[in-house]
């Protein structure tokens, strides 16, 4: 909650950008079976750093440097941070996913929600605001955005991920929409290695 403001406050967030690239990156490397049993590692990319050119240049020569299945990475943008320069955002989404990278839209529904973009954007899964979840079983209302997103997400063949799933009723009600997948409390618990 602090270090990240600080951290753009004082535009220093494409240093930990990159030094969270590199400690994952290296990660995969060793793992002796991540060509045979391949998972995927999500980064968190800020809006600033989606926006600079050096530091695709820089994704492209760490991924370059090393061997990994494709979708071993999948990079996690906001949807606010998408759209506020959609033309160099999705610039830098298609070239890392020609390199075998994924891309998940977060916060989903949370913003200035729009269908149309989503269609400009190689995305591969939309993570649906925690703020909609959260009532998605009791409000109506919350119910029908859920609906919708899980209908385009699976017209578009986009994978949908609840955020924020903290009951078995609240994931009950995600499984009768469609939508594929969920992380929450109700799933697991936050860990540390």
């Amino acid at each position: 909650d602090e270090l990240i403001p600080a951290a753009e406050r004082f535009n220093l967030i494409a240093s930990v950008d990159r030094w969270v690239v590199r400690q994952a990156l290296e990660h995969l490397a060793h793992r002796s079976d991540s060509l045979v049993n391949p998972y995927t590692v999500t980064i968190s990319i800020s809006g600033n750093s989606l926006n600079d050119d050096r530091f695709l240049e820089y994704l492209i020569a760490e991924l370059s440097a090393r061997q990994l299945s494709p979708g071993a990475i999948c990079f996690e943008i906001t949807e606010i941070a998408a759209i506020a320069n959609l033309g160099n955002v999705g610039h830098f989404m298609r070239e890392l996913h020609a390199r075998g990278c994924w891309f998940a839209l977060d916060d989903f529904g949370r913003g200035l929600s729009s269908f149309q973009y989503l269609k400009n954007l190689p995305v591969d899964y939309l993570k649906i605001d925690g703020q909609i979840i959260e009532t998605v079983a009791s409000d109506p209302v919350s119910r029908s955005m859920v609906q919708a997103i899980a209908s385009i997400g699976k017209a578009m063949g986009v994978r949908t991920v609840a955020e924020r799933v903290e009951s078995s009723e609240v994931l009950a009600e995600l499984g009768a929409l469609g939508v594929g997948f969920a992380q929450g409390f109700h799933i697991a618990k936050s860990q540390s290695r």
